[in-house]
């Protein structure tokens, strides 16, 4: 096939070098999660909305896509098809499932942060108009007769303006029509959206399920020594997402330094905090700096947890939560040097954090 300008172009939803999870269709763990929307959707009592939670890379954008493939492939829940069914999964050279792998199933839609005009990156937020278009899907007959299905990949994503208008429908929605939204972060979903939802959480991956997961995504990832990928597997906290960073040659040696400073917060090392930042603040070093954020909120989840509730202490970190998010964003948003927004953050981490 022919190579296309667009070929190049950032997914919001994607770790580079690796497959899309909409073209991913095995799925590792998670068994009763798959079981847990399988029999919801062949009983009849199948949620309009899904909140499927749990931390980045675990699965669950391949579950969402999954069960997507599915019941646009399978529009009758009383079919024999569905009764029979032991998972989710649809054969790739199904139509519903060779449409979506394309993006050019009608009765579909994906919500995620979009390319910017006249430029290879991605916007910083999901915007209120994609939201919208991508809502329309649902003022439509279903081109198909079946469903129509949309999924928001990520909650964390959305903004104000396009989380209230995502609420909107999720509020009132029209028959046969499924949202599935994905969180990395569930409990700092708006609480409108969250209530709203029925909440499925997905658990990290055994080391054993992080490593299948990674041989199953086919060359380049198959061919690394399997001692390796185990080993990583034991440092990724259960997500494929974060093993495959660690495994990529530009991130060899800056998961270890992630790890040290993170370890040491709230007050690290300087040195290392310059060392980390001269590492990650580059713009070629887009998976290191996301990795360095998912462990910074993942410490200030833990470091929130020793402050037992009411304390105001508690409410210290969660403002502290909002200032680091709202930075990431601004930084990405305005393109400023990322090298010192990350010293702002520590600066601001040490000035702000209560102490234990």
């Amino acid at each position: 096939m022919k190579k296309t300008e667009t070929d190049d172009l950032p997914e919001a939803d994607a770790l580079p070098g690796a497959p899309h999870p909409r073209h991913v269709y095995s799925l590792v763990g998670h068994e009763a999660a798959e079981e847990e929307l399988l029999s919801a959707y062949r009983d009849g009592r199948l949620a309009h909305a899904w909140l499927i939670g749990g931390r980045e890379g675990v699965g669950k954008a391949t579950l969402a896509w999954r069960f997507a493939r599915f019941v646009l492939a399978n529009p009758d829940p009383t079919a024999k098809a569905v009764r029979e069914a032991r998972d989710l999964r649809v054969d790739p050279s199904h139509s519903a499932a060779r449409l979506l792998a394309q993006l050019a199933h009608p009765d579909f839609a994906l919500i995620r942060r979009e390319q910017q005009a006249n430029a290879k990156k991605l916007t910083s937020e999901i915007s209120i108009e994609a939201v919208r278009q991508g809502l329309q899907v649902f003022q439509l007959s279903a081109a198909f007769g079946g469903w129509r299905v949309a999924i928001v990949d990520s909650a964390e994503d959305l903004n104000r303006n396009s989380a209230n208008a995502l609420l909107k429908t999720v509020e009132e929605p029209p028959q046969r029509s499924l949202i599935l939204i994905v969180s990395h972060r569930p409990g700092q979903v708006v609480a409108t959206i969250r209530s709203r939802c029925r909440r499925l959480r997905l658990d990290p991956l055994s080391n054993d399920e992080v490593v299948e997961a990674i041989v199953g995504l086919g060359p380049p990832w198959n061919e690394i020594d399997r001692d390796t990928a185990a080993a990583t597997a034991k440092r990724s906290n259960g997500s494929v997402r974060e093993a495959l960073a660690r495994l990529a040659p530009e991130s060899e040696g800056i998961g270890a330094l992630i790890d040290s400073v993170v370890a040491d917060l709230p007050r690290p090392d300087p040195r290392a905090v310059a060392r980390l930042a001269d590492a990650i603040g580059g713009r070629s070093a887009n998976e290191g700096y996301e990795a360095f954020h998912r462990d910074l909120y993942d410490w200030l989840a833990a470091y929130a947890r020793e402050f037992a509730p009411p304390s105001f202490q508690v409410e210290r970190i969660g403002e502290l939560w909002d200032r680091i998010r709202a930075a990431e964003r601004e930084t990405e948003a305005l393109n400023l040097d990322r090298r010192l927004h990350i010293l702002a953050l520590f600066a601001e981490i040490a000035a702000s954090a209560p102490r234990r």
